[in-house]
């Protein structure tokens, strides 16, 4: 082990700790009940042998298992099944009992060449209590997302649903890309590598659907040619727990509308793609509001902090930290700017926090201890002693006044 893998690994053991007591056991057990009635895809001719292809027989499959009077269960198993086309899942009529995809030692390899899906689920109705568990992705680049669940409508849905132990690697588009009424869901134990696009894309649909109430937990989202994961079309309800973002092409999270949280995930050497470290950027790019626990950036080459934000509403970080070794050595934790309403509060930072064009979050435990407050009048984080307000004017004189200030020259100096 390095002495650079050695130090990012002292960085994510506490994380680690904090991460065993996360209540994913709470997470909804979406298993069929045993004896739930399944098919199988070899009833329907696949073969799995990497050579023969399996689109149609595994299109039939899917279809048989999720009619209206279908068992809803459909099992793959374990072998190399050859995808030439899109395997589309549309129910026609609400499915709102258990059903799925179980696929554990199944890899779907895409010989999809036209840019589309390799497996497509179209929601059209309202949907409930879908599991695709154990599936493997394997994508040639030539095809567009490893998984695509949509569901862009204002009249149906996609809700409590759940994918984990997924595998998703190769893909020309995102690995994954859920968009649309899509919400009340969870995707653990997941691994989202080397896609030429995104991990995964999450967003409201462009015409209609609001995507909500997700939740990752513990999944990997390393280099993918762009982003680990986007968050897109204004949608910001999603909830990383001890996920890791790694080498991909720019940040390890781009979320343009904010991000609800992200608690105990690390980010390890992104912006792959650019030139340099001069010429990188952060781990994570934030843009409203959002909260961070526990989470940690590290850097050996062209990731330059943990997180960019600017804030339009309330920002928060606990406990995070930033930092590198040899040509990262400059690398540190946050660099944030925004507009004056909004609010930010950093406590017990690790790392250097830098601010743009005046702005000023309240500061609990830095390096230099203690609480540092906003100092400009305008600043919202001003130190208030009951209904009075302190700032330092542009002199360097501290003031003081009843109520806000509504000048730099506003209220009283304090003491010569």
């Amino acid at each position: 082990m390095s002495s650079g893998d050695a130090h990012r690994r002292s960085l994510l053991g506490l994380g680690a700790g904090v991460l065993a007591t996360l209540p994913i056991a709470a997470a909804a057990d979406t298993r069929p009940p045993t004896g739930r009635q399944t098919v199988s895809a070899t009833a329907f001719g696949a073969k799995g042998d990497g050579a023969a292809d399996d689109s149609a027989a595994l299109q039939a499959a899917f279809d048989a298992a999720f009619a209206a009077d279908g068992p809803g269960f459909v099992t793959l198993p374990p072998g190399t099944y050859k995808i030439s086309r899109t395997l589309r899942i549309a129910p026609h009529g609400n499915l709102t009992r258990h059903h799925g995809i179980l696929a554990h030692g199944a890899r779907l390899r895409s010989a999809i060449t036209d840019g589309s899906d390799v497996v497509a689920f179209d929601c059209r109705s309202t949907d409930r209590f879908l599991l695709i568990e154990g599936l493997d992705i394997l994508g040639n680049g030539r095809e567009g997302a490893g998984l695509a669940l949509q569901c862009e409508s204002k009249e149906h849905y996609l809700y409590n649903f759940c994918l984990r132990d997924l595998v998703i690697q190769g893909c020309g588009g995102d690995g994954a890309r859920l968009l649309g009424d899509v919400f009340e869901g969870q995707i653990a134990n997941s691994y989202f590598r080397d896609n030429r696009r995104n991990g995964v894309t999450f967003g409201h649909g462009k015409q209609a659907g609001i995507l909500s109430a997700l939740h990752v937990f513990g999944c990997v989202f390393g280099q993918n040619g762009r982003f680990g994961v986007e968050m897109v079309n204004g949608c910001y309800d999603v909830a990383y727990h001890g996920c890791y973002f790694l080498l991909n092409g720019r940040n390890g999270l781009a979320a343009a509308n904010g991000c609800t949280l992200l608690s105990n995930c690390g980010f390890e050497n992104n912006h792959e793609a650019a030139a340099d470290f001069a010429g990188g950027g952060p781990g994570i790019w934030l843009q409203g509001f959002g909260t961070l626990i526990g989470c940690t950036g590290y850097s050996m080459f062209k990731q330059t902090r943990l997180i960019e934000a600017y804030v339009v509403d309330q920002f928060t970080m606990i406990g995070c930290s930033g930092s590198g070794d040899g040509n990262a050595k400059g690398a540190g934790l946050a660099l944030i700017g925004g507009e004056r309403k909004g609010r930010a509060a950093i406590i017990s930072p690790s790392g250097a926090v830098e601010y743009k064009k005046g702005f000023e979050a309240l500061e609990i435990g830095g390096k230099d201890g203690g609480v540092r407050f906003g100092s400009d009048w305008q600043s919202p984080n001003l130190a208030r002693l009951g209904d009075h307000h302190l700032w330092v004017d542009r002199t360097g004189r501290l003031r003081l006044k009843k109520g806000s200030p509504r000048s730099d020259e506003d209220g009283a100096p304090v003491g010569s």
